[in-house]
């Protein structure tokens, strides 16, 4: 996963267009898992929600164990969430090396790091009113196994802040890392509680970034208001992301709004089609309404009838 660099700034809400993710390439296709070394593991960094797969070698790993990996930080320590049987969005070439499993002293050092994260943040807000810095601190992680600290933030627009990490570098005497993220990437570290009364999905679901369009929330029938299918950070909910693929696919088997066909000796037309309920409303000649489900509908010929 890259995080996405963004610097649009949204004056209009009501602008679905600024609500869209132009600036998230497409995620990429789908690889053989033959191509893939075996066991494949699923890491997470739980300082920034981020996933990668990783080949443990000879070791046997299970869930919610730690382990050391190369990561694109740097070596740090990373979660196993699981064995990985088809990777997604992912190439052979993504795939890290986990070096050994976590021991007590790595935990205690990360727990260690927790605390010192706190300072450094403190000390980061700090230099960054000194500077009068337009930017706002998100996250702050020190590597487990390299003398190095990340410090993650958004801004509406490029941060030169050369002179901030020569201030930090002055005190902290470690290698700074600065990385500006997108909206969709703070909601994600952050985490929080979406419309739905869930974590958010980016948070608690996946971290894979697929492009979310206008085009899906039609596709699924949704209201067009800008406050009900946009999430926290301004953009269109990942969850119809989710769901259009089964949209498409469902769609595909059925007639369409206002396809014509003769049934109980009227003529009738669909009004509307549920494809959450199955169920789709058709109106007749005669002034009828009616409710029959999706499964009547076969096509015969070109030709859509009730069964």
């Amino acid at each position: 996963m890259e995080f996405e660099e963004t610097y649009t700034e949204y004056e209009d809400i009501d602008d679905f267009i600024a609500l869209e993710d132009t600036d998230i390439p497409e995620t990429s296709a789908s690889v053989d898992a033959s191509s893939f070394p075996h066991p494949l593991y699923q890491l997470k960094l739980d300082y920034s929600q981020e996933t990668l797969y990783g080949s443990a070698a000879d070791l046997q790993l299970q869930p919610n164990e730690y382990v050391i990996a190369q990561t694109r930080y740097g070596v740090d320590m990373a979660r196993v969430v699981g064995l990985v049987e088809h990777p997604i969005g992912a190439a052979p070439s993504d795939v890290v090396s986990v070096t050994r499993k976590a021991v007590d002293e790595d935990i205690q050092r990360s727990k260690e790091n927790i605390e010192k994260e706190t300072a450094a943040s403190e000390l980061f807000k700090e230099k960054v009113l000194l500077h009068k810095l337009d930017m706002k601190l998100v996250g702050c992680h020190y590597l487990l196994e390299e003398p190095k600290v990340l410090f993650f933030f958004t801004a509406d627009t490029r941060i030169d802040f050369r002179k901030l990490v020569k201030d930090l570098v002055a005190i902290l005497r470690i290698r700074i890392e600065l990385r500006q993220i997108g909206v969709r990437d703070e909601s994600r570290m952050t985490g929080g509680i979406g419309c739905c009364g869930r974590p958010f999905c980016c948070h608690a679901v996946t971290d894979k970034l697929r492009p979310v369009s206008i085009k899906m929330a039609k596709e699924q029938n949704l209201s067009l208001n800008s406050l009900k299918i946009s999430g926290q950070c301004g953009r269109l909910l990942c969850c119809l992301a989710y769901e259009y693929d089964w949209y498409i696919e469902t769609r595909k088997h059925l007639p369409t709004v206002g396809t014509g066909l003769y049934y109980d000796n009227t003529f009738f037309r669909i009004s509307e089609i549920n494809l959450i309920t199955e169920v789709i409303v058709l109106s007749g000649e005669d002034g009828r309404v009616i409710s029959i489900p999706a499964k009547r509908f076969v096509q015969h010929n070109g030709k859509w009838k009730i069964s």
